[in-house]
């Protein structure tokens, strides 16, 4: 299912949230720019020295690297575009050891909690990621209000990433993506508007409908469907999805909301299981 537009319109203009598309966007065009670059030296020593297989070098060039880090060097080309992703994706290696890896970020470690939610693996990651924000982001910023709304997108992206990192505490694979942090949006959506209904494509085989469907429901599919594929990813490479990120994120949201939301906004979650509750 692919949720096209909800039924709800925002009364004020979704700053915040436009902004964060904007700059998702911006971020993807440079990534994109960097694959039309040289590429730049590392020194990918360090990662063999602390035990770790950089994530952009394949086994003949990792022999390489082992043979020449007792040496202190072994400088290596790497694509701008990889590094970049190396120096502020989300590596829980770094992350938990405490220690930068080259290429070396210019801020401390821990910021790339926040850093890895803006990077983006493919058109079509960063398409789908701000699809789901566009759609669902408006209502719920409204909801709490722009400043409040960004406090708790940056919160929710980072639980997601310490979530995805509880995972595999010494992975030497960069996270990035927005998408733990819109799961938090969705979390959020599903407590204040779960009787809204959403537009949403539903491919038949070789046919597509559009089908209304309240938005308890299609996210709670959602929800489901990243629980199943968490559980089949495990011991396995999940096929590069942060499986667990989206479930810490919806998480991380399903519970902030009570706390971020504007005085008096209520939580429709609640009100629609205390109707079914008394009938």
């Amino acid at each position: 299912m692919i949720p096209i537009r909800d039924a709800l319109r925002s009364q004020r203009f979704p700053v915040v949230t436009v902004l964060l598309i904007i700059l998702n966007l911006l971020v993807f065009a440079y990534q994109v720019y960097l694959e039309t670059t040289p590429a730049v030296l590392v020194d990918l020593a360090p990662w063999t020295r602390s035990g770790l297989t950089p994530p952009v070098v394949d086994a003949r060039t990792s022999l390489g690297i082992a043979r020449q880090a007792a040496t202190g060097s072994a400088q290596y080309p790497v694509a701008a575009a990889d590094a970049f992703v190396m120096r502020y994706g989300l590596v829980a290696a770094e992350f938990t050891g405490g220690v930068d890896l080259p290429p070396l970020l210019p801020v401390p470690i821990w910021l790339t909690l926040l850093t890895s939610m803006f990077l983006h693996g493919s058109f079509l990651h960063v398409l789908g990621n701000m699809l789901y924000l566009w759609v669902f982001g408006d209502n719920v910023e409204e909801a709490m209000g722009s400043a409040r709304f960004l406090a708790f997108y940056l919160l929710c992206g980072a639980a997601a990433g310490l979530a995805q990192l509880a995972l595999d505490l010494h992975s030497a694979t960069p996270l990035v993506g927005a998408s733990g942090a819109i799961a938090g949006v969705l979390g959020a959506y599903i407590m204040l508007f779960p009787s809204s209904r959403i537009l949403t494509v539903i491919p038949i085989f070789f046919f597509i409908r559009l089908v209304s469907i309240p938005a308890v429901i299609v996210l709670g599919i959602w929800f489901v469907l990243q629980v199943v594929n968490s559980a089949v990813s495990i011991g396995s490479s999940g096929g590069g999805v942060a499986w667990f990120a989206h479930i810490g994120g919806f998480a991380a949201g399903f519970g902030l909301v009570v706390l971020f939301r504007r005085r008096g906004v209520r939580l429709g979650l609640v009100d629609l299981l205390r109707r079914r509750a008394s009938i």
